[in-house]
């Protein structure tokens, strides 16, 4: 007479689970460890140097493609709540540049044509250019008066030693941890308080 295995619910749902929680938590440790990495090879007088353009611009424009552009949207967003006059390319209600300006761009490659396109007509009407990018030797970082080298492996470096993330991904994470700081630290100098921020924050949501 044969015996049939009864089979525990529960422990095959717990061993189910098993690998891709290993799996996450390996990841994200990569993911982590690889940020720290090169955020820590940023040069902070680089970052000082685009900082200080920030705060001489009369308005601050922002560019950038895919995702380096929605970071740079992000940034927009916190240098809004420090109550500086900031807009993003591309929307409908972005005035002209002007001379006093300063256009901030994003660009692992350094060669995505419409921002370099876009810092170089900034640079034309005499407005200034500061500038996140791998490339010390591309275009855009040869028409900014302020660059912060982001020692990330470009999108299109497939196997590279300086990640195992896909396509640019490092450049960008550490291009958000990187604007962030420069939020916290403008804020540091302004001393205004959190509530006073939240009053530009959006109430037409």
């Amino acid at each position: 007479m044969s015996v049939i295995a009864k089979t525990d619910p529960a422990l095959e749902a717990e061993t189910a689970l098993a690998g891709p929680s290993r799996a996450f938590s390996r990841n994200l440790a990569l993911v982590r460890d690889e940020i720290t990495h090169v955020s820590q090879r940023i040069d902070p007088a680089q970052v000082a140097a685009l900082v200080t353009e920030l705060r001489l611009a009369d308005r601050i424009f922002v560019t950038g493609a895919g995702r380096s552009g929605l970071v740079l949207k992000m940034a927009a967003m916190r240098l809004m709540h420090l109550g500086l006059a900031v807009h993003v390319v591309g929307e409908t209600t972005t005035p002209a540049i002007r001379a006093g300006d300063l256009l901030l761009a994003a660009s692992g490659s350094g060669t995505t044509p419409g921002v370099v396109k876009a810092a170089e007509t900034a640079a034309g009407q005499g407005a200034r250019v500061a500038a996140y990018t791998t490339n010390s030797g591309s275009p855009l970082a040869e028409a900014a008066a302020a660059v912060v080298l982001i020692p990330a492996a470009q999108k299109t470096d497939h196997g590279t030693a300086v990640s195992r993330q896909y396509s640019g991904s490092l450049f960008e994470q550490v291009l958000f941890a990187t604007t962030e700081a420069v939020f916290q630290s403008l804020w540091d100098e302004d001393a205004a308080v959190s509530e006073d921020l939240w009053q530009r924050h959006a109430n037409l949501e």
